[in-house]
């Protein structure tokens, strides 16, 4: 089957985690902000990595991030090579910097699917393989390159320096602090009824000829006469029906993610029971009910993990911004609102 044909989107499965992180990033944790401490004034402080980019969303249940001891550990310790690309290497320290740079999202991935690291060494060996192309050539010392870069790097030393200066402190957010958000914000927290579904599939294009009309028609009696046969295997059935091999497993599915033809039916279904063939635009599904969950409201200890992230972030926002101002209050600027003016009529000028 089409994920996309039968639920309202792809990615059913993972609904649980999409909905907790949207719930998440929709509170308005003003209980956090509210509690921030003064800005603290301009001071040389060590900078830290920006986390990556999250390669993935929150998992409603939290995931072990990958230790970063383990990662391309050896025999060779440190200095073992991980990799090598033209005459530079790779080393495990390296890799374990990367790992440790990112966020726990990021690691948590790794730990899921280890297949990610070796793709983001294979992106770093190949950054190698430019970067020595760019030294070769000289590239990097054109004086209009040689700017660009300038400007990259105090942008970066910016960055870095502002995510220094606005890191929460690392017992916030105390659990009196966490019990309070909880409480304001449960309703966010809400898991709605799922249903456990399988499946067994006859594909059919909604603009199929009356040939292949009939022979999936034919195929969908075969199957129902299969299936209210005494002792029936819905799996083994739904195998031999589709090239999928999982049994028609659907996994556990959001009561609002179900297509309304096939919720109304599944909806009249007791606990093993199987619906009566559905035609959709990509052919025919019939349904069997493996197992339904109530609605309710996931417990503190559940979303303890992505809820501190969440705070945690927030106050980080809230401290910079802070920073920020007190910042330029203490510098006020000063800007020749004609001159600059004049010289954005000059740019546009010269583009045209």
């Amino acid at each position: 089957m089409n994920p996309s044909s039968f639920g309202r989107s792809a990615g059913m499965r993972s609904f649980q985690a999409s909905a907790l992180a949207m719930a998440l990033a929709c509170i308005p944790l003003a209980v956090s902000a509210q509690t921030a401490p003064p800005p603290r004034s301009p001071a040389p402080a060590a900078a830290k990595p920006k986390p990556a980019a999250p390669v993935a969303a929150a998992a409603t249940q939290p995931v072990p991030a990958v230790p970063v001891q383990s990662v391309a550990q050896g025999k060779g310790g440190s200095n073992e090579v991980i990799a090598r690309v033209g005459g530079t290497n790779v080393s495990a320290d390296e890799i374990r910097s990367y790992v440790a740079a990112l966020g726990p999202r990021e690691r948590a991935a790794f730990g899921q699917d280890p297949n990610l690291l070796s793709q983001a060494v294979r992106m770093m060996l190949a950054n190698r393989i430019v970067l020595q192309e760019v030294v070769a050539r000289k590239w990097d010392q054109q004086p209009a390159i040689a700017e660009q870069l300038d400007r990259v790097r105090e942008s970066a030393v910016v960055e870095l320096y502002l995510q220094s200066v606005s890191m929460p402190p690392a017992g916030f957010p105390g659990d009196d602090e966490l019990q309070k958000v909880y409480d304001a914000n449960r309703t966010a927290f809400l898991m709605p009824r799922q249903f456990q579904l399988a499946q067994v599939f006859v594909p059919l294009s909604k603009d199929a000829d009356k040939a292949s009309e009939e022979k999936a028609k034919k195929a969908v009696d075969d199957v129902q006469r299969r299936l209210k046969a005494p002792g029936a295997d819905f799996a083994a059935i739904a195998n031999d029906t589709s090239d999928v091999k999982n049994g028609g497993d659907l996994g556990w599915i959001v009561e609002s993610q179900i297509r309304p033809e096939i919720r109304t039916a599944v909806m009249e279904l007791a606990k093993g029971a199987a619906t009566e063939p559905v035609r959709l635009d990509d052919g025919w599904h019939i349904i069997k009910l493996v197992d339904t969950k109530a609605a309710y409201t996931r417990t503190l200890p559940e979303v303890r993990d992505a809820l501190v992230q969440q705070m945690r972030s927030e106050r980080a926002a809230a401290l910079r911004r802070a920073y920020l101002a007190e910042i330029v209050k203490q510098h006020p600027p000063v800007i020749n609102e004609l001159a600059l003016s004049n010289l954005l009529s000059e740019q546009v000028s010269a583009a045209r």
